[in-house]
């Protein structure tokens, strides 16, 4: 299970160099961070149960923040 949170990392590395890329820099910011994140979690031995839940954690903070900012912050439209 640590491998898969090195494929992640791996992952959100990748989007991590297109959103600086793309000159992007707040969603560089961010996906850096998932990226120490999961890099760092990979690396404690845990066993495959809190794995499990330290993933669905992530993905109910990612959930909330998709969320508030979907409705809050984005403003729909093109300019």
């Amino acid at each position: 299970m640590d491998r898969m949170f090195r494929v992640l990392a791996f992952w959100t590395g990748i989007f991590t160099v297109l959103f600086y890329v793309g000159h992007m820099m707040e969603s560089s910011f961010l996906f850096l961070v998932q990226t120490a994140f999961f890099l760092a979690i990979s690396y404690l031995k845990l066993s495959e149960r809190m794995y499990i839940y330290i993933f669905a954690a992530y993905l109910t903070v990612f959930m909330i923040g998709f969320t508030y900012y979907s409705s809050f912050i984005l403003v729909p439209g093109f300019e």
